[in-house]
């Protein structure tokens, strides 16, 4: 077997393993099969497998134990909606790094959702950008926005690496984010998900919508969210005064 096609191969095993993970075929704090039943089960090399293993290692989602073999961890972290903040603000706030890497940003005309939401005629010309965003350079979510004509040239100035769209658009333009609308649901994965993330499509996704405004009550976008299972949680406060959760129907739109 070549180099080449031994990367490739470990490649392979390496994204089945993720996806059985994120699955719940394998749950945190429980031992994968030994190295030597995996490789019976991909047919590879023992040291194929090990490969894949330290890859998924470097991830944080699985680790050695002596004498137990390979681990399956939590790297699930928690959001609280007790206050505004962006995905980069959050991150930094709990001592981990946040990255972003735009996918595709495509020029288009709002659809009637869209429209609503951002509060424009249907049929206006909008910035349509879909992000894969990490944190410690392990992928954690697929995030598509939708923002109006009024913004989107400055949207198409920044760096296809920015990490925080919402503290550069405030440093660097003036346009900051007072408060924002969220529905939680949970959705199964796309064919386009499954590629961008890495799992099976109609793998269980969390998502997350949200239509953010400036001070003045203008849409600054309108987007959705979509998080690999066991990476984030979201927490939300309330008490017998104040009870910021509602609850509504189910909606597939």
């Amino acid at each position: 077997m070549t180099p080449v096609k031994s990367r490739h191969v470990h490649r392979d095993v390496q994204r089945d393993l993720l996806a059985r993970i994120i699955d719940g075929e394998f749950a945190p704090g429980t031992a994968l099969p030994a190295e030597l039943r995996l490789a019976e089960h991909y047919g590879v090399a023992r040291g194929t497998v090990r490969n894949a293993l330290a890859g998924l290692e470097d991830r944080g989602l699985v680790s050695p134990v002596q004498g137990a073999g390979w681990i399956v961890q939590s790297t699930r972290h928690t959001q609280s909606f007790a206050e505004l903040r962006s995905f980069a603000q959050w991150a930094r706030s709990k001592g981990m790094a946040p990255g972003g890497l735009v996918h595709e940003s495509i020029a288009g005309e709002a659809t009637a959702s869209e429209a609503r939401n951002l509060r424009v005629a249907p049929r206006s010309p909008v910035l349509r950008v879909t992000r894969l965003r990490t944190l410690d350079g392990r992928t954690v979510m697929l995030e598509r926005t939708t923002y109006p004509e009024w913004i989107a040239e400055r949207i198409g100035q920044l760096p296809a690496a920015e990490s925080s769209v919402v503290d550069a658009l405030r440093t660097q333009f003036g346009v900051a984010t007072a408060h924002a609308d969220h529905a939680i649901d949970a959705v199964p994965a796309s064919s386009a998900d499954g590629a961008l993330l890495g799992v099976r499509r109609s793998s269980p996704l969390l998502r997350v919508r949200r239509t953010s405004f400036t001070g003045s009550g203008l849409p600054v976008e309108y987007g959705e969210d979509r998080y690999l299972p066991d990476t984030v949680t979201f927490q939300v406060q309330a008490s017998a005064a104040s009870n910021p959760l509602t609850r509504t129907e189910f909606s597939s739109r």
